[in-house]
């Protein structure tokens, strides 16, 4: 009981403050309304210690099936960090801000290609966006990107190299998929698998999806501001991490039906006695 609430305390505590980095990092002058950042530093901290504290699950996917959930949040941490400290520099310049702007500035200029999603989101800016705040998207849609990409390679280790999640021990479905009903209908492989194709498919269209959205928007309603740091940030990080969440959401889900395939299989699968006896 100890363990389970230092743990969740430690999650807690650990989300709030990534939650909370740009405007503890950035001027005040560019980090927004303090009052509202503690506010939902503080609100997520709470539904994190409720979630990790409970013996039952509610929402949270995967909770009992690590390090999934633990690359998501270190990929989250990544970005938040490395972009807070790439706006950093432009107001207080240091040796670490420097590193970090300078492989920023590498990576948008890399991942910039015709066709790559980094060019679509620079695309969906205004004509009349100035040149600096074109570099800054380039740089933190490079880099959100970069980070994506290295977390589902690493994921995908984990699932085909290392054996997730037999090597944690036995899966148990409802603790980590908490809102998957295996009664609704239906085969429960063949809804896994959709459901997994499903994510995986989403996840890679999204990053070149949600550009041509913000542009049509941005032609109705109005351009969305980037200007600011922060909106930069979090705009940057949203667009990376969800379509990268979705994509392992989806491994993991072709994953368990694998395994339940599998065990069914072996299930069915006559023994040698039984096969010599049936001879």
């Amino acid at each position: 009981m100890f363990a389970r609430i230092a743990g969740a305390i430690l999650r807690a505590v650990l989300v709030a403050v990534v939650v909370a980095s740009p405007s503890l990092l950035l001027p005040e002058a560019s980090s927004g309304t303090p009052e509202v950042v503690t506010l939902l530093a503080l609100l997520a901290a709470l539904l994190t210690f409720a979630e990790y504290n409970s013996n039952y699950p509610s929402i949270v996917e995967f909770r009992g099936a690590p390090p999934l959930n633990r690359m998501r949040f270190a990929a989250v941490a990544t970005m938040v960090l490395a972009l807070t400290l790439i706006a950093k520099h432009q107001v207080e310049p240091s040796n670490l801000t420097a590193l970090f702007s300078g492989v920023g500035r590498l990576i948008g200029g890399l991942t910039d290609f015709p066709y790559s999603p980094v060019r679509l989101v620079v695309l969906m800016l205004p004509a009349t966006t100035l040149p600096e705040v074109l570099d800054s998207v380039r740089i933190a849609a490079g880099v959100t990107y970069v980070i994506a990409l290295i977390v589902i390679a690493a994921f995908v280790f984990a699932v085909r190299i290392l054996g997730w999640p037999t090597m944690n021990g036995s899966f148990n479905v409802w603790i980590n998929l908490p809102l998957f009903d295996p009664t609704a209908g239906g085969d429960v492989v063949h809804r896994l698998q959709r459901d997994g194709q499903i994510n995986v498919i989403l996840g890679v269209l999204l990053p070149f999806a949600i550009p041509a959205v913000v542009k049509l928007g941005s032609d109705m309603i109005g351009p969305l501001a980037l200007d600011d740091p922060q909106t930069l940030i979090w705009a940057a990080c949203a667009w990376a991490f969800l379509p990268a969440s979705m994509v392992m959401r989806g491994v993991a889900m072709l994953r368990i039906g694998e395994l339940i395939e599998e065990k069914r299989r072996h299930a069915y699968t006559p023994g040698d006695g039984e096969t010599a006896q049936t001879a």
